[in-house]
């Protein structure tokens, strides 16, 4: 065993981080004095303030984006470059615990991933905490599992098995959901942890605008849905078209004693969305031939 191995940390703590000048230094630090053995990198997401500067006296090892690229595409970074065999994601602002991080390790070697559940008290605000519930909800229904914190950012992977994910992760503030959906269309194990979640520092504001972001993260839930099993989409609407299409011949025939174009044309649309279904779950499995 080389230096460098010898000198290889367990746990590396991946801290994505944009314009977090005054919130990142004692985040760095809380983690450095509960867990000194663990590898704190921060992807400094082209911040045009200390941010990078504040983490590296703090203590962190620092990777650098050239321009904002995005939350996603921080994390992806991060786990290209870890060091640890674990890695856990979690907020640069101060809002995790770092007190929790060791409740997540607890459960390393019966899970594949470990998630920190925040309650709807954790939430940034009442319209998010009603937001997560849907999404939650909607997750639920697509994998067959109880999703109780879809987006959340606070979770510990081993780095091996979240590098064959790369390829799926977009490189917004959705990352989390598609590695969730994507864990268990694969039939890995996620067990989640309840959190407490701190209020955000008075310097650091959330990049996440509910009206601006609200349309688009339900957008990419759909999409999300559809692309990890697409069955649990495309059966209920084809039912539903086939439902009006037997309603609406059931009321013509019995007013006018005919077959009309509008029946056929709901019949003929709930076929064709259903093969639509098939032929996206055969190219949704096609996908994951390349994941272990």
């Amino acid at each position: 065993m080389n230096a460098e191995e010898a000198r290889k940390p367990e746990t590396t703590i991946i801290l994505p981080a944009y314009n977090e000048a005054e919130a990142i230094a004692g985040t760095v630090a809380a983690i450095k004095r509960l867990h000194p053995d663990f590898e704190v990198l921060v992807i400094d997401d082209g911040s045009t303030d200390a941010t990078a500067a504040e983490a590296e006296r703090a203590g962190a090892r620092v990777c650098r984006h050239p321009y904002n690229m995005g939350n996603g595409a921080a994390i992806k970074t991060g786990l290209r470059e870890a060091r640890g065999e674990w890695v856990v994601m979690m907020d640069a602002d101060g809002q995790h615990e770092p007190a929790d991080i060791a409740r997540l390790l607890e459960h390393k070697d019966k899970f594949d991933m470990v998630v920190g559940a925040r309650d709807m008290g954790g939430q940034a605000s009442l319209h998010r905490g009603m937001a997560n519930w849907i999404y939650n909800r909607l997750a639920s229904f697509v994998t067959k599992f109880k999703v109780e914190d879809l987006t959340s950012g606070f979770r510990l992977v081993k780095k091996e098995v979240a590098e064959q994910f790369l390829y799926l992760l977009p490189n917004t503030f959705s990352y989390p959901t598609t590695l969730t959906m994507a864990y268990l269309r694969c039939g890995r194990t996620i067990r989640y942890v309840p959190i407490t979640v701190r209020r955000r520092k008075s310097g650091s504001k959330s990049k996440i605008k509910l009206f601006r972001d609200g349309t688009r993260f339900f957008l990419i839930i759909t999409k999300i849905a559809t692309l990890f099993s697409p069955l649990r989409v495309f059966l209920p609407v084809s039912f539903l078209f086939f439902l009006l299409g037997a309603g609406n011949y059931a009321y013509t025939y019995i007013t006018a004693h005919r077959f009309t174009n509008m029946s056929a044309m709901l019949f003929s649309s709930a076929v064709i969305i259903f093969m639509m279904g098939l032929v996206s779950e055969q190219i949704t499995q096609m996908r994951y031939d390349r994941t272990r």
